[in-house]
């Protein structure tokens, strides 16, 4: 970790503050525009064309996102009093913030760019890379418009990791999916949709830390694995409490969007939310069922990062995962 990166880790949080404490679009847009080419040279790599080539194709979308947000509040600006007009602007206000965050349907630089990072970058762009769009959008949303996003959003997530061998784009995926849920927790309240992120902040850290220290990327580096159970079962714990099974704690702020969902009759809603659900946890079962299972010979060339201190790190970690939920009801009766 040297100086220029340090620098570059904290523009990237002082613009995400910048732009969510701004009380102009134009403040808001300066913000992005910050963290945007913040990020940049923290993911491009001239040791690896990959990182390049994700760097390359992170600015172009954003760029593009930034020009049609611009060109909104512009708009906005000049024509206030028109309502029709103004319904179509917040429309294409929300689809610049969309665009910003990976949400469906312009998801699809986003599993793209996630195959080229490290693991610390895929959780940057999974989680904080979110924040400032999202409370952006919160600020002038289109109702309707959103209701037909998240579900899309859940939809497509499902859809495009069902057949996926690539660790990163399954995490890309699952990502979509529950950026589905996070909207979905946008339109009943900002502190559920707090709680929501910081759970799923939480659920994914510990995931892209276990993948980093095992230095895996694909489905089939994780047969190789032939190390104590108490790793794969620390594994299993995350994957099913990312897919949000009782009784671990992933399954708490879904539990709650779904009463919510139900108390206000969005029962179809809710029914695609709960069913696709079931596919994502059935793809993390596929994977976690593998891991398990086959247990071939470590090969030569496998380099792993573990030591006592990230195992006790990850297996402590697992354990609030598997008892938050346990005792988050508890606490909550």
């Amino acid at each position: 970790m040297n100086s220029n990166k340090m620098f570059f880790y904290f523009i990237l949080i002082f613009s995400t503050l910048i732009s969510i404490s701004s009380n102009s679009w134009l403040g808001c847009w300066i913000g992005l525009e910050i963290n945007l080419l913040s990020f940049i040279p923290l993911i491009s790599s001239h040791k690896n064309l990959l990182s390049s080539e994700a760097a390359l194709k992170y600015f172009l979308t954003q760029a593009i996102a930034s020009i049609n947000f611009l060109f909104s509040i512009l708009i906005k600006m000049i024509l206030l009093k028109n309502f029709e007009i103004n319904n179509l602007i917040s429309i294409m206000i929300n689809s610049s913030m969309l665009m910003k965050m990976g949400s469906s349907p312009f998801h699809f630089w986003f599993p793209n760019i996630i195959e080229g990072l490290s693991w610390l970058n895929c959780f940057i762009l999974m989680t904080w890379q979110k924040i400032s769009p999202m409370i952006l959008l919160s600020y002038y949303m289109n109702n309707n418009f959103l209701m037909m996003i998240m579900i899309i959003n859940v939809v497509i997530g499902v859809l495009g990791g069902i057949n996926q061998t690539s660790l990163r784009k399954l995490m890309a995926f699952s990502s979509i999916n529950n950026l589905g849920w996070m909207l979905t927790t946008l339109l009943i309240s900002e502190n559920l949709w707090m709680f929501y992120l910081i759970m799923y902040s939480f659920l994914i850290s510990i995931l892209c830390f276990l993948f980093y220290m095992l230095n895996a990327y694909f489905i089939n580096q994780l047969f190789f694995i032939n190390m104590n159970s108490i790793m794969k079962i620390s594994l299993m714990i995350n994957f099913l409490s990312l897919g949000g099974l009782p009784p671990f704690l992933g399954f708490f702020p879904k539990w709650i969007t779904i009463n919510f969902l139900i108390m206000n009759n969005f029962l179809l809603i809710s029914f695609i939310f709960i069913m696709m659900s079931l596919i994502m946890l059935f793809f993390y079962i596929r994977v976690i069922y593998s891991c398990i299972m086959f247990n071939y010979l470590k090969l030569k060339w496998f380099k792993f990062y573990l030591n006592n201190n990230s195992m006790s790190f990850i297996n402590f970690f697992s354990m609030i995962s598997l008892l938050g939920m346990i005792i988050s009801t508890f606490f909550f009766m």
